[in-house]
């Protein structure tokens, strides 16, 4: 039965309704909640890396990224966090993706929907953060969470492309 799930891609489909109740869920917590600085603060006391990493700057959403405007445990969070972002949405993309292909059968169309499906989730999560108290919606993180999903979807493709070439 599980294996009839996967083939026909309803597994897929139930993973990435998983996967969008836990953004829904993590996006209606406050910053405050989410963060894990203090873990941070016990786990790397240390500061690993801490002087190659100083010389790290850029700019986020109008925001300075450094260990000097952020501290370190600040600045090793928010690469945590993005890829966090990178990541679900890499994984959202890929089951929307593997769920879509046995229906529609053209791989074209399902990775074209399903990185439409996760950049559109996207939008609406960050959207869910502007009404939670202590969170700020970016539309960099949603170009982020995009540029998760169409990797999943290029990665997706070359696989199946390749399966495709060994068995002709």
């Amino acid at each position: 039965m599980l294996k009839k799930a996967r083939k026909n891609g309803n597994l897929y489909f139930v993973l990435a309704l998983g996967i969008m109740a836990i953004l829904f869920y993590s996006s209606a917590q406050t910053y405050e909640t989410q963060s894990q600085i203090s873990l941070l603060e016990r786990v790397l006391s240390n500061e690993p890396f801490k002087e190659t990493l100083n010389n790290v700057s850029f700019k986020y959403a109008d925001d300075v990224v450094s260990i000097e405007e952020k501290g370190y445990f600040s600045f090793v969070e928010f690469f945590i966090r993005k890829l966090a972002h990178f990541g679900t949405y890499f994984l959202l993309s890929a089951s929307f993706f593997l769920s879509l292909l046995p229906k529609i059968k053209v791989v074209g169309f399902a990775a074209f929907f399903s990185w439409l499906s996760a950049t559109g989730y996207a939008g609406i999560d960050e959207f869910h953060q502007m009404l939670t108290q202590d969170r700020t919606p970016l539309f960099q993180d949603v170009m982020l969470d995009s540029f998760g999903a169409l990797t999943a979807i290029l990665l997706c493709c070359l696989i199946f492309a390749r399966k495709k070439r060994r068995a002709l």
